[in-house]
């Protein structure tokens, strides 16, 4: 049995299914207000709890060999990064670890190990990696660079305006990884034994500028794109402003801010030892766009 936290987000969904298909026994972990129905119409066993509430992780983890903790939070998560990134996956593991799980995924973050200082998210994901390195328990962390299913509601504003808002540096180079790899790596984690007890960036097999991605969109929709290149510090006099109304929400923007301000890429070799270590072809940012979005 797998234990699946973030069950409703876009990467939870693809390791559900994924893994219903394989035909292995699921565990979704949703809210109660959450769209589930899709997961427990593939056969998945749902389990309504609330991830700031220890007793329902407890409850989750019984009777379960392998945990993938998906979830995250965003900038209305109650209690932020320290509440869901944080704390939850603190008793995740030591739940795991109590009711004899056998392997643990942790969905990190590229870059967590960097000391960013104003990334709430970034700096909750590296702590709780030190914890489950630490745990005893057979875990493989992976460092996923942006991934590609974010990008599809982009694609599709840009299909309709031709428009690509781009804030910050143009040539700072990425390579999201695509949603459904990330997803196979996950599952296949769990029990591959090249991956255990092993930290694993996970990016797409192109080193891109950002520049680049709305020519992908362009060459996708066939239209030239309008690229609006507002600099960074347009961000900071945003995060200042809604500052003096919400302190919580100028802190989760921080996350948002080192995202837009440094470079997240693997290199040739990372992306060499994955495609080794889970015997497949990587896809390209291109290729998965293409895939999801209507022409």
């Amino acid at each position: 049995m797998y234990l699946v936290t973030g069950a409703t987000g876009g990467l939870g969904r693809r390791i559900i299914r994924l893994l219903r298909e394989r035909e292995q026994a699921v565990r979704a972990f949703v809210r109660l207000t959450s769209r589930y129905g899709e997961l427990e119409s593939r056969g998945a066993q749902i389990f309504i709890g609330d991830l700031l509430e220890n007793r329902d992780i407890q409850k989750a983890c019984q009777g379960v060999q392998y945990v993938i903790s998906a979830h995250g939070s965003n900038a209305t998560t109650r209690g932020g990064a320290q509440a869901l990134d944080y704390r939850a996956n603190i008793d995740l593991i030591d739940a795991a670890k109590d009711s004899g799980v056998q392997h643990f995924v942790f969905i990190s973050v590229l870059g967590a190990d960097r000391g960013y200082e104003d990334a709430p998210v970034f700096k909750a994901k590296w702590a709780v990696e030190q914890y489950l390195k630490n745990s005893g328990l057979n875990y493989t962390i992976l460092r996923p660079s942006g991934f590609s299913s974010n990008l599809i509601p982009l694609a599709e504003q840009f299909r309709q305006t031709g428009i690509y808002l781009l804030v910050g540096d143009p040539q700072s180079r990425t390579s999201i990884v695509s949603t459904d790899d990330l997803a196979r790596i996950a599952v296949e984690s769990a029990t591959t034994a090249a991956a255990t007890n092993q930290i694993l960036a996970v990016g797409g097999p192109e080193v891109l500028d950002r520049a680049e991605i709305p020519k992908i969109f362009g060459r996708i929709f066939d239209r030239e794109p309008l690229i609006l290149n507002p600099p960074i510090v347009a961000l900071d006099a945003v995060r200042t402003v809604l500052g003096l109304v919400n302190p919580s929400v100028q802190k989760s923007l921080g996350t948002l801010r080192t995202l837009l301000d440094n470079e997240f890429f693997c290199t040739p070799a990372e992306i060499a030892n994955l495609e080794s270590i889970f015997n497949f072809k990587l896809e390209t940012l291109e290729a998965f766009l293409r895939r999801y979005v209507s022409v």
